[in-house]
């Protein structure tokens, strides 16, 4: 006999999956149809068991659903953390991620965006960032953001009752409307703009002679006419919880930005990051909660390295893995580790502008940041969840930064809550991470650079687009098992292949047009902070003025 609680789940997941049934699907980009229509039957039949699996390890926790714990790295290439043999041929020590990594699972063909803003867009929605009219990383005021008609995992999640926190980069929008606290997060520590800002835009790092013509002690400026040519009066931090006026903190009228502040602000975050999971792992109801630190972004060497390598970027990097041994544990201490799916990752490759001296350098995968390369898109990613996602396992199918949206919806019981009148890109990996390596659904990623799609991925072969008005026949394509530099395209991979790569974009295209892109959101720059310098206020005036 069934005890009254194993029928109850039962019972709720019969009129779960009554519920879905009576929804529409959820509508996918052409290519994810096309597999279906070869694989649905197959897919459908082990949904079943996927939710009948859900449904106890759900059980198993007194039906409570699992937290959430996503931690986002900024600009580091695959194969630079996580692994001790990388940690002795790079100079750098990631010893807690090395241990992360052995706990769950490693995906080890993750594809994120080539930049920083896309690569969370895509997390926060599901959606290539250009469907939501998001193509580029902005540095000073732009009056632009992520729109609130876009739907990001955190309101999915608010709705079936979770709580739900932000630290650290955010970088999705100086407009109020893009700020996370009003994108579905309870509270939120975050920064208006990013690093270049933050740690780039220094004397300091003038100094170190990384940012050059922007600080004027480094020039006379004799005939210098325009005064509002270099970025001015931007603002830094701030705090806000949803449905309130967000604030400025530690930046006072007149002050300028220094790099003892920034390395103050990542200090102030992981003190944040520590604090809000402590607060939230103590209340009744689940949690999601988000930290995408600043570090190791940064552009002045401290002064004295704690790493054999000593690189601007390198040395921060095993900071940071200290600090993220910290939140592990803090996690452990609260007690909800074992129901808690903990995700570490990097949004996109290495800034190989500062290659070297940053310590970071191009290793497997060619390029970087910006780029539509291997190396500007393929990061290391590992996720735990005890009891659920094998130990010490790696899996070598493709995955997609959007496809994390669709899967914590569904591991938290919300795919009902996914809306249906746009495209979603991302692909429920369920079954990949329970099921284990060989079960993902998607074999394919679509590769922009900004609005320009510049490569399209399908199982080990990539094609790199022809230029406009280059017939198709021109496109170089590579195989990445064996040219993983991309360096040396065959023409007998793109006699066979070329075909169905330009297929593979058609159905792309017809997509778009069934259902074109959504418009960034737009709207008056640092409107809903409260507390606006008057430098601020001065430089979002004279933005407006010709606006």
């Amino acid at each position: 006999m069934k005890s009254l609680l194993q029928h109850a789940s039962v019972m709720v997941l019969m009129a779960g999956a009554s519920l879905a049934q009576d929804m529409p699907p959820i509508i996918h980009d052409g290519e994810f149809q096309f597999l279906r229509a070869q694989f649905g039957e197959e897919w459908d039949a082990q949904d079943a068991e996927i939710e009948a699996k859900l449904a106890e390890i759900r059980e198993a926790k007194g039906g409570q659903p699992p937290n959430f714990l996503y931690i986002l790295i900024d600009d580091v290439s695959f194969g630079q953390m996580g692994n001790r043999t990388m940690n002795y041929v790079t100079g750098f020590d990631t010893p807690n991620i090395n241990d992360f990594a052995t706990e769950g699972m490693s995906l080890m063909r993750m594809y994120t965006e080539p930049s920083c803003t896309p690569t969370r867009t895509a997390m926060l929605t599901g959606r290539h960032p250009v469907r939501a009219g998001v193509e580029e990383v902005k540095v000073a005021l732009v009056g632009e953001g992520l729109a609130a008609e876009e739907v990001t995992i955190a309101e999915i999640l608010k709705e079936k009752g979770y709580n739900t926190s932000h630290v650290g980069k955010w970088h999705q929008g100086d407009i109020e409307e893009a700020y996370p606290h009003n994108q579905g997060f309870d509270w939120a520590a975050f920064p208006l703009h990013q690093q270049v800002q933050l740690s780039l835009m220094t004397r300091d790092a003038m100094v170190a002679n990384n940012m050059l013509g922007f600080h004027p002690s480094g020039q006379s400026n004799q005939f210098q006419l325009d005064q509002r040519f270099k970025p001015y009066g931007l603002v830094t931090g701030v705090e806000g919880q949803a449905g309130g006026i967000a604030r400025e903190v530690d930046m006072a009228p007149g002050e300028e930005w220094t790099q003892a502040k920034y390395e103050e602000m990542n200090l102030r975050y992981q003190r944040q990051a520590l604090e809000q999971l402590e607060q939230l792992a103590a209340q009744d109801s689940p949690f999601f909660m988000q930290y995408w630190p600043l570090y190791p972004l940064n552009f002045a060497y401290p002064d004295q390295a704690v790493s054999r390598n000593g690189g601007f970027h390198a040395d921060k990097l095993q900071v940071l893995d200290g600090w993220i041994g910290e939140v592990l544990d803090k996690l452990d201490e609260t007690g909800e580790a074992d129901n808690t799916v903990v995700m570490i990752m990097a949004d996109n490759g290495l800034m190989y502008h500062y290659e070297g001296t940053s310590g970071l350098n191009q290793l497997i995968y060619r390029g970087g940041k910006t780029q539509h390369l291997e190396g500007g898109v393929r990061t290391d990613a590992f996720i735990r969840w005890p009891g659920a996602i094998k130990p010490g396992s790696a899996a070598g199918d493709i995955v997609h930064v959007s496809d994390l949206f669709t899967t914590f919806a569904r591991i938290a019981g919300a795919t009902d809550q996914i809306p249906r009148d746009r495209v979603i890109d991302g692909i429920d990996q369920t079954a990949l991470l329970l099921e284990g390596e060989g079960n993902s659904r998607r074999d394919y990623v679509y590769v922009y650079e900004g609005p320009v799609l510049r490569s399209v991925v399908k199982q080990e072969f990539k094609m790199h687009l022809a230029a406009p008005g280059q017939p198709g026949a021109a496109a170089p394509v590579f195989n990445v098992y064996r040219d993983p530099r991309e360096e040396h395209p065959l023409v007998g991979y793109s006699l066979w292949s070329g075909a169905s790569f330009q297929d593979m974009v058609k159905r792309h295209q017809k997509t778009i047009a069934e259902h074109p892109h959504l418009p960034l959101g737009k709207g008056i720059p640092y409107e809903g902070i409260e507390n606006l310098r008057p430098e601020s206020e001065l430089t979002r005036e004279i933005f407006a003025s010709w606006q």
